[in-house]
């Protein structure tokens, strides 16, 4: 995002994804113990993750088979306060989050889960993700279910206790109020700027992972966003 000192955090930014990658591992990274099953036929159900700056968490999922859209939002505070220039002052209890909305006949909650861990974001930094830093990049995972909470917390469990990375996983699992969708210009960030330098060096080599670390999972089709017609407009409670 448009961040000062931009040259010190690529730097960091740099630093502390090789050091991630590092505690990743290269074995195979575990897929959910206790997940739901896949559905039958087609459907629609959402998942509402945060894990850093919403541009890359964005276009990620975009790339994953089944999601049907990804949108980049709010999640975590009012809707007064759901607007991009209060969220960054990292008081409004918001944190930038990306509304999944999957067919659970192609991709599992847990699977998603299993690329928000090993590839979209650094699960053990606390209040920061990259060179971006403040509880509005705080990693959540933002549950529409009773199931969806299940999920999360075993497979948190299971991944602490296979010391998959060599920190504890700080990743709030708690319950969605409400996701609102940020404003129009956040939406497709990463596509329509492929050659921005926060996207080059942050979000780039996340869409490289995925499709070499989670094969199975990628497409190259990029998933619409559903930006919406106005920020005034942006309210989508679960």
């Amino acid at each position: 995002m448009f961040r000062s000192n931009f040259r010190a955090s690529l730097v960091l930014s740099m630093f502390l994804a090789a050091s991630a990658a590092c505690q990743a591992g290269n074995a195979a990274f575990p897929s959910p113990a206790v997940d739901a099953s896949m559905a039958n036929g087609k459907g629609e159900q959402t998942a509402v993750i945060a894990g850093g700056c919403f541009w890359g968490v964005q276009a990620v999922f975009q790339h994953v088979k089944g999601v049907i859209s990804a949108t980049s939002g709010y999640s975590g505070g009012e809707a007064a306060t759901a607007h991009y220039d209060q969220v960054s002052d990292g008081n409004t209890g918001h944190a930038e989050s990306v509304k999944i909305t999957y067919d659970p006949s192609q991709v599992t909650y847990g699977q998603l889960l299993r690329v928000f861990f090993y590839v979209a974001h650094d699960p053990t930094e606390l209040n920061r993700q990259g060179p971006d830093e403040g509880t509005q990049y705080r990693s959540v995972i933002f549950y529409n279910s009773e199931e969806q909470k299940k999920i999360a917390e075993a497979y948190i469990a299971q991944l602490n206790a296979a010391k998959v990375y060599r920190q504890p996983i700080v990743t709030q699992v708690v319950p969605l109020k409400a996701f609102y969708a940020a404003e129009e210009h956040h939406q497709n960030y990463a596509k329509r700027h492929p050659n921005d330098p926060y996207i080059s060096f942050n979000d780039a080599p996340k869409l490289d992972n995925l499709r070499n670390l989670v094969p199975d999972l990628y497409t190259r089709t990029w998933a619409a966003a559903v930006a919406p017609p106005s920020a005034k407009t942006n309210a989508a409670k679960q």
